[in-house]
């Protein structure tokens, strides 16, 4: 497939915004049962929050650049019956309320205790409750973002549990590598926290995309030159493309890269977002360095956007066969 960069920016930056903000309440989950102590609780929650809203909302923005008819895009949402992207549509906004109304509790300290439970660390702030909400909603998200994707039996490489996984996973822990950074400057004493979180999502993650590289490394393919053209022939041979210049089918269901640059690919974002992220969190964390730290999520971010960029260019059109260079 041709990958579309306004939907690469989107998914990897709604990735970081949803992982981020499973990182924030993991954080008051943890200081609700006194595991951890946060000072300047409301304020660390609330920018966090609003870092995280401005990521989803930089997502949502770089999807408008891939419509033909922006101004019909309220019509994407009238599928959500039978369709991924029509519930990816509807949760995404229902999402962005709730990270809006967590962070604006925290920044107005509106957090009133709903359900009051003596001699427990556990109280019953209101703020758990509607952080439990955005994070069903969060990995509702996930779920309908990968499964746009990963229902399509045509496209092979992507019909797999293993999409939604690695949907999950990689946003999760670009939003925890955020996180790490984050707390490096509003609460120090969660560095340890986040950083060892996120490196044990990253290699989690390591673990799911290699799967995926080595299950769609060995395809075979459903569709041949044979079934293209409804010829069963044994022998076929195409001369010709069909058409003597470009069209919709030759630009949107192929990337038009060279094998050698999509190996390269392959092996930048395994770098880029596995390898250097854990040596520069590891690293960060030990020298208590805010820039490795920095550093750690930025590399990550970028090997993100080649870890897309192959993941629609390696998905491999059925109409390619019929369509195909010569």
């Amino acid at each position: 497939m041709h990958p579309a960069f306004s939907v690469i920016f989107l998914t990897t930056l709604i990735g970081a915004g949803q992982g981020l903000f499973l990182a924030l309440f993991t954080a008051q989950s943890y200081a609700a049962v006194e595991f951890v102590t946060i000072k300047n609780p409301h304020q660390f929650y609330a920018y966090g929050s609003a870092i995280a809203l401005a990521l989803l909302l930089a997502g949502l923005v770089a999807s408008f650049f891939h419509l033909g008819h922006p101004e019909r895009a309220w019509r994407s949402a009238a599928q959500w019956r039978t369709s991924w992207l029509s519930r990816e549509v509807l949760v995404l906004p229902a999402f962005m309320f709730i990270v809006f109304v967590y962070g604006t509790m925290h920044y107005f300290n509106r957090d009133p205790m709903i359900i009051d439970v003596q001699n427990q660390p556990l109280q019953g702030q209101l703020s758990l409750y509607v952080g439990i909400t955005g994070t069903l909603l969060c990995f509702t998200l996930f779920v309908c973002t990968g499964m746009i994707y990963a229902c399509l039996k045509f496209l092979q490489e992507w019909h797999s549990p293993l999409t939604v996984i690695n949907y999950v996973l990689l946003g999760t822990a670009s939003g925890f590598t955020l996180a790490t950074a984050y707390s490096a400057f509003m609460a120090p004493n969660l560095v340890n926290l986040f950083g060892t979180w996120a490196a044990i999502i990253t290699l989690a993650a390591l673990i799911s995309r290699s799967a995926s590289l080595f299950r769609n490394s060995r395809i075979k393919h459903k569709s041949s030159l044979q079934s293209a053209i409804g010829i069963r022939h044994t022998n076929i041979q195409q001369k010709a493309m069909g058409l003597m210049g470009g069209s919709f089918n030759t630009r949107e269901y192929f990337h038009h890269a060279k094998s050698g640059f999509l190996k390269s690919i392959k092996w930048i974002f395994l770098i880029l977002v596995f390898i250097f992220p854990v040596i520069l969190l590891s690293a960060g964390i030990n020298q208590k360095s805010n820039d490795l730290l920095i550093t750690a999520f930025l590399v990550q971010y970028i090997g993100l956007l080649a870890e897309r960029w192959f993941f629609f260019a390696q998905a491999n059109h059925p109409q390619n066969l019929y369509y195909q260079t010569v």
